[in-house]
């Protein structure tokens, strides 16, 4: 028989606390409640449920831990969503309000049927961040992109676009303000020693899109909804190529180094407008018809050089058996193909503008060989997505419907197999793309770099550059002893002038 010493001693191991962050009270207490559980419900078999009930107890205890230092902040930032203004609005007529916020708790329900999504919660909250973005810039349109997974944050990416004009001043501000910065350089160049210049010249820059092909439409970007929106800048040609040739996942950090090879021309926030861009143009898709050419000319033999299409508001429905079709050919492309330039319109870097002029003759007789280039050449605007290459073997799209136990009530869907993360939906005259990825393309090898170039020589091989080889000891003797003679001679030949030269 245990003492009462013992019995004492269990007890008040069984009632110790534990330690502090811990949830829940002592042993004790559990079995208090536990045992207090079965009595209150009588329970027949009460052996069999036992654990069940000591669950059931355990999950009912409120949870009481302190949060962390990044909890708190996530938490801050994400209560202003909540604030509503303390001014009130004046009442207008909502046949005259152009609201460019869609509906994204309606667009999130039709993606769910997919399992594709970020959760409800999270996307509520995206849904009034976008209400902020378009409270604070004078919008015509918005859209929730996707989001974009980091190592250490991710980004939530919208897609807007100006109203006539609001764009076109902040670009003038941000080239004055670069115009500014370019010039404080050549000042401080100036002011540095001239060191010599290699005669290597660079090859001419692909000139950027100026509010069209890549940089049709403008992005935001923030980390968690309520921090501040971002504005990406515009995309260059030269970001796209490199952007092409590495992967590199994504930190969270507009600001950190982009550490490759080739080496990338920018930072993050350069290197994730290259990826959007290029995620735009090979994954925003629609059914047939959906969209039309501005002018409304239906023949496809036309469609080449055309670079704007907008909803078609006579657009049928089609059934979900035409667009779950494996054939794929009743959706397009409604985004311009990016060619292997970088661009969406090929341009020939080597043609300047008239007010450009060359620094001499020289340059212009070197650059006279680069307007041959030959002109590359993409899918047209709303080009079938059937007609898009394989992926390793594979079709680079799969469609399918949301459910096949009630096909009248299914949704179509469309994923991307080169763009894992890519998806898009069609139910009568409601589609809509997204993206939640890494922002990284598929590819079934392992990732190796771009080989770096050959080694350029140093000089040309003549006569003037090749070296000497070391004569011999034999040769040297045979060169003075020629020399000698040579000089014997020269004597003897003067001493006979002089000798002339007396005799007259």
């Amino acid at each position: 028989m245990p003492s009462q010493a013992m019995i004492d001693d269990a007890k008040a191991f069984l009632k110790t606390e534990p330690a502090a962050g811990v949830a829940g009270g002592s042993i004790y207490d559990h079995l208090c409640k536990v045992l207090h559980s079965v009595l209150e419900n009588r329970s027949p078999n009460p052996i069999d449920t036992f654990e069940d009930i000591s669950k059931s107890v355990r999950s009912a205890e409120p949870v009481d831990r302190e949060l962390g230092e990044e909890e708190v902040k996530v938490a801050q930032t994400q209560a202003q969503l909540f604030e509503r203004s303390e001014e009130v609005e004046p009442e207008r007529d909502d046949d005259d309000v152009d609201m460019p916020l869609p509906d994204l708790m309606e667009i999130a329900h039709h993606f769910e049927y997919a399992g594709i999504g970020l959760g409800r919660v999270e996307t509520f909250r995206i849904n009034l961040a976008l209400k902020i973005l378009v409270s604070t810039h004078n919008l015509q349109d918005v859209r929730f992109w996707g989001k974009i997974m980091g190592t250490k944050k991710s980004y939530i990416v919208a897609e807007v676009e100006f109203k006539d004009g609001e764009e076109e001043e902040q670009e003038e501000e941000e080239a004055e303000a670069n115009q500014q910065e370019e010039e404080e350089e050549e000042e401080k160049e100036e002011e540095e020693d001239a060191v010599p210049k290699p005669d290597w010249k660079q090859p001419p820059k692909v000139p950027k899109e100026e509010s069209t092909g890549c940089n049709k439409r403008v992005y935001f970007v923030c980390n968690e909804p309520g921090s501040e929106w971002v504005k990406l800048p515009p995309v260059d040609p030269a970001e796209i190529t490199c952007a092409r040739k590495i992967k590199k996942f994504f930190t969270g950090d507009l600001n950190a180094p982009v550490v490759s090879y080739p080496p990338f021309p920018g930072t993050e926030i350069n290197y994730l407008r290259a990826q959007i861009a290029r995620i735009s143009a090979g994954t925003h898709i629609c059914p047939i018809d959906y969209r039309k050419f501005e002018d409304g000319d239906e023949d496809d033999s036309m469609a080449e050089g055309r670079d704007e299409c907008v909803l078609n508001p006579e657009y049928e429905p089609l059934s979900i058996e035409e667009l779950v079709d494996p054939e794929l050919r009743n959706w397009v492309h409604h985004v311009l193909h990016i060619l292997p330039q970088g661009r969406c319109k090929w341009v020939n870097p080597a043609v300047k503008g008239e007010a450009e002029d060359f620094e001499d003759e020289e340059e212009e007789e070197e650059e006279e060989g680069l307007d041959e280039i030959q002109e590359e050449e993409g899918p047209p605007l709303l080009n079938p997505i059937s007609q898009d290459a394989n992926v390793d073997g594979f079709p680079a799209w799969s469609a399918c419907r949301s459910s096949d136990l009630v096909p009248q009530y299914s949704i179509a869907f469309i994923r991307s197999n080169a763009w894992p993360g890519a998806y898009a939906y069609g139910i009568d005259k409601k589609v809509e793309n997204v993206y939640i990825g890494w922002g990284q393309k598929y590819s079934s090898e392992n990732y190796s770099p771009v080989p770096p170039p050959p080694v350029m020589q140093e000089y040309f091989a003549d006569l003037e550059t090749t070296e000497i080889p070391d004569p011999t000891v034999e040769e040297e003797k045979a060169l003075e002893a020629m020399q000698q003679e040579q000089l014997e001679r020269e004597a003897e030949e003067a001493e006979m002038e002089d000798d002339e030269d007396d005799e007259d």
